[in-house]
């Protein structure tokens, strides 16, 4: 039977995945991401698939969901908020470790091409998905295929300027990609932490505050909720998505998928907005199930 393994790389942890021919789970497990060592996570990853393999019994196709792009122009990574993975040739160093082909793709591509396969966004024509979490990446699928653009960088929508900006949103955050005022610098879990302002909890505990009826932390998760709907009005007056996908830590927030498309109408070019704002069906592990799927 074939064996399809996927990972997860991101910023925070790294998940593993072994997936069956019918795409039934038969092995998980998650660990932290060694931060700012490109080769201890190539010998983290390595570790996870040999694991995974241990597990199953078996060897299996390797598929690799991974922060940024291959650039191509250099065949090097790039537009990683994993920094240190940045100017390297990771597909070339993990198939070298792993003595075998590795595919690779950007991490958001994998979520949407899950999402869109078998889970939130089945059956819709046009899925715009969303990693809100260290970072807040993106991506596109259309009638079935992932839309990469010719500089494998289309759906990117994070290293945009955050639209409609309030006075004292502008010029924003500075942002690691050396521009300020990203979406990312508003949205991710370091941004919502920022609205809460000094001594913040994590971003999922500030939302948890929130509900409970902490008004600092519920100041904090209304103004989130407007930067979503802003950032993601631009995405629908560009692509005009039948859904749009949440996945990420902060996709966990419960609030998002009624707070959010209450008010996004103000902000988008249409009489009426029918694009529906879904969480992940896979959750957290969209991403490595879309890794997995990445040899057919």
């Amino acid at each position: 039977m074939t064996m399809r393994i996927g990972v997860d790389l991101g910023g925070t942890k790294i998940e593993v995945i072994a997936l069956d021919g019918d795409g039934r789970e038969r092995f998980r497990r998650r660990i932290a991401t060694p931060r700012e060592d490109y080769d201890a996570t190539i010998h983290a990853v390595a570790g996870l698939v040999r694991e995974a393999e241990h597990a199953i019994g078996t060897s299996a196709t390797v598929g690799v969901g991974a922060p940024g792009a291959i650039s191509p122009a250099t065949g090097l990574i790039k537009n990683a908020n994993s920094t240190w993975l940045i100017g390297r040739p990771l597909d070339v160093d993990l198939s070298r470790a792993l003595d075998r082909p590795v595919r690779l793709a950007n991490d958001a591509n994998c979520l949407v091409l899950s999402e869109a396969s078998d889970g939130a966004g089945a059956g819709a024509d046009v899925v715009f998905g969303v990693i809100l979490g260290t970072g807040t990446g993106g991506a596109i699928v259309a009638h079935g295929r992932v839309f990469t653009g010719a500089n494998a960088i289309a759906g990117e929508w994070g290293h945009n300027p955050l639209p409609w900006p309030e006075a004292d949103e502008y010029p924003g955050p500075a942002c690691y990609c050396g521009l300020r005022g990203c979406i990312e610098t508003f949205l991710s879990g370091s941004g919502l932490q920022r609205a809460y302002g000094a001594d913040a909890p994590e971003a999922v505990a500030i939302a948890s505050a929130a509900d409970a009826g902490d008004p600092r932390a519920r100041r904090a998760l209304d103004l989130y909720v407007t930067r979503v709907a802003r950032a993601l009005a631009v995405v629908i007056n560009i692509v005009d998505p039948d859904v749009v996908v949440l996945a990420g830590g902060l996709s966990n927030i419960a609030s998002l998928y009624t707070e959010v498309p209450a008010i996004w109408q103000r902000w988008i070019f249409s009489d009426r907005v029918d694009t529906r704002l879904v969480r992940a069906k896979h959750g957290d592990s969209s991403g490595v199930r879309g890794a997995a799927w990445l040899w057919p």
